[in-house]
This record gives structure tokens, C-alpha cells and sequence, in this order.
């Protein structure tokens, strides 16, 4: 049965990355006969050059119709004094809320090679394995009315809103409940319930729901405790709940502790499968071009995109287990090299991972 991916590469490293994770793809998609074919697309800056904005329609409309969406980047310098509603990142939120991308799910997983590349002692984040789950369509992202705008006495004031209700909360609650019911059955949820009242309506909405779910253990922190607590004691938490902002700044702390950033997947997902997959690190435009960014959380994408969209769990398996085999083999990209290990380049890292499929 023919499965179609829509493939974004977007800008800086994205197309270097996404080259590595096509070929990968294409070394399961002919070992188990998986039927996938591909269309391409443009977004970001990419389609900023070409169509004079970051998402067009009829992009938005292609991936609606796939099984699944794979994502480089977006952004960079060329691009920062566009207006903000056409400036690149415009073009991520324009394909999640149009798809109600809602469930962003980060794992931070430390792969026991690269415990010396964690910036924290090994004992410290030996056996991490963690799983944030982030609010992505709403939040203060979204929220209206927001701008900038000019006071009375002419000074310029900019604003936000931060708003979530009991559905979008819910919503989320349930995906995480759900995740933690897979692990190891613990569910913290992060907000700032002792400031924000939208976080005040959060954490009720949570605890309603936890009758539910018997078998997890819920529990809440605030975040700027969370933030100190992934860095004190990381292998505290399960599965993690948390809003679009909070969840954004969390994640990316998170990434380091496995070693770098160049090792976190992500999925967005909506309520019928579909989702978005996506490395976690950006565009990276000061290193792009050089052949030195790390594909391995682009092809830890894609096996997440086999496992959460196709329900491929064999092939997504067999991309995990090659890039453990990858790095017991001492390969490393710069940002996970340390003394005694090989250093690679991208093209190198992912001719390895197919080599090892």
C-alpha cells in the first residue's frame, strides 16, 4: 500500500539533513518493501524566495493529503528584517495550526555512548529517557490580540496574549496520560500556577483528568523548578506536560543533557495520525553548507514518522537500532565528538546509518 510523505526541507542545514534522512528512508522503504513515495515542498525562507511567503496554500494543501510530513528548518539571517508576519517561522506555525499539529512529542533519550558528550556527569544522566509532550497551537504563540502597538505618549509597547481553554487543555492532558500509561506510568505537568491564571485553569483541567488514568501518577512543578530540576536530577521525570512556551524553552534544556541537541526527533501530531517530524535544532545558518550538521536527529525523525504515522514499528526499529550500531562504532558529527571517537561529516554519518540498515 503506497504511503506518501511530503518532504520540506526549508533553509540552512535543513537540506543537508533531510538528504540523509531521504536516504535512510529509502534503505527501509527497500529492505521491508514499505511502498513510500515522496512529493517536495517549500517552506520558510525557501518559499519566501520563491512565492513571497513562508507557506503557500497549496503547500499546506499537498501535505494535508500525505501520510506524513517530514521537516528540515527554517530560518535565517538573510531573512530577520521581513516583516514578522511573513518572516520564516511564520511558515512552522502557518502548517501546525493549519493541520492542528496540537501534540508536539520531543523524547530526550541518552544514548549510553554518548554519556561523556552530555554537558553534565555521566552518573548524572546515565539511563535518560525522558518524553515532553508540548501544547503546539496554542498558548501565547497564537493567542490574540498580540502586536505592537504605540501609547499615548508615543512610546511603542509590544503584546502578547496567553490564553489556552478547557478543550485545548484537555486535548493535550489526554495525549500525555496516554503516553505516560506506555512508560513508566509518571506524569508531571509544568506551569506557573502561582503567577499565570491560564496556568491556574491548566493545572484544574490536569487534575480533573487524573482519575482517568489510575495507573499514572500525576504530579505538578512550576517551571522555572522544572528548568532547575533537568538540570539537578533529569531521570526524576517520565513524561512531561506543558504549554507551547514552556514547553519550547524545556525541550531544547532537555536536548542537551543527551549530548546535543543534533540527537532530538520531534512529531507533531493531529487527532487522525497525521504528523509533522521534525529535528529539533533549527536551521543552524552559521554552520550550513559545511557539511558538518548532525543528521542523526532528522533520521530519528523519520523512524518517528514510521512508528507514529504509518504504524511501521519494525522499520522505525530497524532505523534506531542502526544508529546505535553507528555510534558503538564510535562515529561522531563535531558536536558529539569527544577524544578517542572518529569524526564525521554529515554525509558520512548517514552513509553509516544505511550502511547499518
Amino acid at each position: 500500500m503506497n504511503k506518501k510523505i511530503m518532504v520540506l526541507p526549508g533553509d540552512g542545514i535543513g537540506p543537508e539533513i533531510v538528504t540523509q534522512a531521504l536516504a535512510v528512508l529509502n534503505a527501509v522503504d527497500k529492505r521491508f518493501k514499505l511502498g513510500l513515495s515522496f512529493e517536495e515542498g517549500l517552506i520558510g525562507g525557501a518559499s519566501i524566495d520563491q512565492y513571497g511567503e513562508p507557506l503557500t496554500d497549496a503547500t499546506l494543501a499537498a501535505a494535508a493529503k500525505c501520510d506524513g510530513i517530514l521537516l528540515g528548518a527554517v530560518g535565517g539571517p538573510q531573512w530577520d528584517a521581513l516583516a514578522a508576519d511573513i518572516r520564516p517561522e511564520r511558515g512552522l506555525l502557518k502548517i501546525r495550526s493549519g493541520l492542528s499539529l496540537y501534540a508536539n512529542l520531543r523524547p530526550a533519550i541518552l544514548y549510553p555512548q554518548l554519556a561523556e558528550a552530555s554537558s553534565l556527569k555521566p552518573e548524572v544522566v546515565a539511563g535518560l529517557d525522558i518524553l515532553i509532550v508540548r501544547e503546539l497551537t496554542g498558548g501565547i504563540y497564537f493567542g490574540e490580540p498580540r502586536g505592537i502597538r504605540t501609547l499615548d505618549n508615543g512610546e511603542r509597547q509590544g503584546f502578547n496574549s496567553y490564553v489556552y481553554s478547557e478543550s485545548e487543555i484537555e486535548r493535550i492532558a489526554h495525549t500525555a496520560f496516554a503516553a505516560a500509561q506506555k512508560r513508566r506510568g509518571k506524569l508531571c505537568s509544568v506551569d506557573k500556577a502561582n503567577v499565570l491564571e491560564v496556568t491556574v485553569l491548566w493545572r484544574q483541567v490536569l487534575d480533573r483528568l487524573a482519575p482517568e488514568y489510575p495507573d499514572v501518577e500525576l504530579s505538578h512543578m512550576y517551571v522555572d523548578n522544572a528548568a532547575m530540576q533537568l538540570v539537578g536530577a533529569p531521570k526524576q521525570f517520565d513524561v512531561i506536560v506543558t504549554g507551547n512556551m514552556f514547553g519550547d524553552i524545556l525541550s531544547d534544556a532537555a536536548a542537551m543533557l543527551t549530548g546535543s541537541i543534533g540527537m532530538l526527533p520531534s512529531a507533531s501530531l493531529n487527532e487522525s495520525g497525521l504528523g509533522l517530524y521534525e529535528p529539533c535544532h533549527g536551521s543552524a545558518p552559521d554552520i550550513a553548507g559545511q557539511g558538518i550538521a548532525n543528521p542523526l536527529a532528522t533520521i530519528l525523525s523519520v523512524a518517528m514518522l514510521l512508528r507514529y504515522s504509518l504504524d511501521m514499528a519494525v522499520a522505525a526499529e530497524a532505523i534506531e537500532a542502526a544508529v546505535s550500531k553507528v555510534l558503538d562504532a564510535n562515529l561522531r558529527t563535531a558536536d558529539i565528538y569527544t577524544s578517542g571517537t572518529q569524526k564525521v561529516s554529515t554525509a558520512e554519518m548517514g552513509a553509516a546509518v544505511v550502511a547499518a540498515i
